[in-house]
């Protein structure tokens, strides 16, 4: 009996080869990540500016950097869905869907945005808050029946995400999302209401 120790070069570089190219990944999505979130930031900023062609733009460039980081991760599943990618690609979206919101569209799937749906619904909810946002710059405008119809889009958005009821472990904290969503809707009703009936009061005065 052969009493050495037994040759483990052969194991040795099949992990290594492994772990080098988990590691890769890792570092590319980390790497897209934090331009992922930034750029998405930015396209947000423009829509609210009104520079939609930019916000496109800076999207587009959101979408190529996931596409890139998604190539080498289809083969290491357990980082695509870890926290810090979901992060980033849930931004994308929410840019996506505030875009699409601030102008009135109807929401892509999430198959149209390329995302699973998670993120798309946690983005989702985090673009209620720049229809707070757009709402309450109709209100100093004066363009109360404005500030009233996004109101109403984003009464509809929490509707969505209070009716899917699944556990957070499935989730990834869907349900933190919709509270966040669910508080700012009752701020905004507030701030609508309290416009509606200065509005009112103003109209009656115009009329005596």
């Amino acid at each position: 009996m052969n009493s050495g120790p037994p040759d483990l070069s052969a194991i040795e570089a099949a992990v290594r080869s492994d772990l080098d190219q988990k590691n890769a990944a890792r570092e590319l999505a980390l790497k897209n990540c934090r331009i992922i979130i930034r750029t998405s930031a930015n396209a947000i900023r423009a829509l609210h500016r009104g520079e939609t062609e930019r916000a496109d733009e800076l999207l587009a460039e959101a979408r190529s950097l996931i596409t890139e980081a998604e190539a080498p991760l289809s083969h290491h599943q357990d980082i695509y869905h870890a926290g810090f990618f979901y992060d980033a690609v849930k931004e994308y979206a929410e840019g996506v869907l505030t875009a699409a919101l601030l102008a009135g569209e109807p929401l892509p799937l999430p198959a149209d945005v390329g995302v699973h749906s998670v993120p798309y619904l946690k983005g989702l909810g985090e673009a209620v808050g720049e229809q707070r946002r757009r709402m309450l710059d109709y209100l100093r405008a004066g363009r109360v029946a404005d500030a009233e119809a996004t109101f109403v889009s984003m009464d509809a958005v929490l509707d969505l995400l209070t009716s899917l009821d699944y556990p957070d472990g499935m989730t990834a904290g869907l349900r933190r999302t919709t509270d966040v969503a669910r508080s700012l809707i009752e701020r905004s009703r507030s701030d609508l209401t309290t416009a509606v009936v200065q509005e009112r009061l103003r109209a009656d005065l115009r009329r005596s």
